[in-house]
């Protein structure tokens, strides 16, 4: 396996230059939304590093960002236990609050990450998540900004992973399932 991994990746879902046209219109989106106001984002690591980092930029707003260590895949394909490795810093009590995914699949990660958010009572609480996966998912979660709705086909690239590998490559492409077959039954 190259962490390159050009090679590996069966075709191209999002360019480049569709996901970064894609990203400042989120930014546009929450700016507008959220005129007035500083939200927090709170981001889920690792996998919404890039998306994070790059959506920021985009927002014309005084915010602050924290993050969140959520385990749940491990190195195979399947959703397991949601597990929080590493917790916010700050304190979300009455404030504005974007949680900030990677990809929303199954619903079980973010429906746990959502729940211990809404404990601390924040003002408001939206999600925003690059990639959404409809067709996997196993509980209801309200999403208010999506960036692109992707097959139920394993994706990798701009930092969403398989065993680590793939983070790097600045497209969304679906990786080629011999890659990971073994691993997934």
């Amino acid at each position: 396996m190259q962490d390159a991994g050009r090679g590996d990746i069966a075709r191209t879902l999002y360019s480049e230059a569709q996901i970064a046209e894609r990203v400042r219109e989120l930014g546009a989106a929450i700016t507008a939304d959220y005129a007035g106001r500083a939200p927090v984002l709170v981001f889920v690591m690792k996998g919404a590093l890039i998306f994070v980092a790059d959506l920021i930029r985009a927002i014309d707003l005084p915010l602050r960002i924290d993050f969140l260590v959520v385990s749940s895949y491990g190195a195979g394909t399947e959703s397991g236990g949601v597990t929080v490795v590493t917790d916010l810093r700050g304190d979300i009590r009455d404030r504005d609050v974007i949680v900030v995914e990677d990809i929303v699949d199954t619903g079980l990660t973010l429906q746990e990450v959502l729940g211990r958010l809404a404990a601390r009572q924040p003002a408001s609480l939206a999600v925003c998540t690059l990639l959404d996966k409809p067709d996997r998912r196993r509980v209801p979660v309200d999403i208010r900004y999506i960036g692109f709705s992707v097959p139920d086909e394993f994706v990798v690239g701009y930092c969403l992973d398989y065993a680590e590998h793939y983070r790097n490559l600045p497209f969304i492409g679906v990786l080629r399932p011999e890659l990971y077959a073994a691993t997934s039954d």
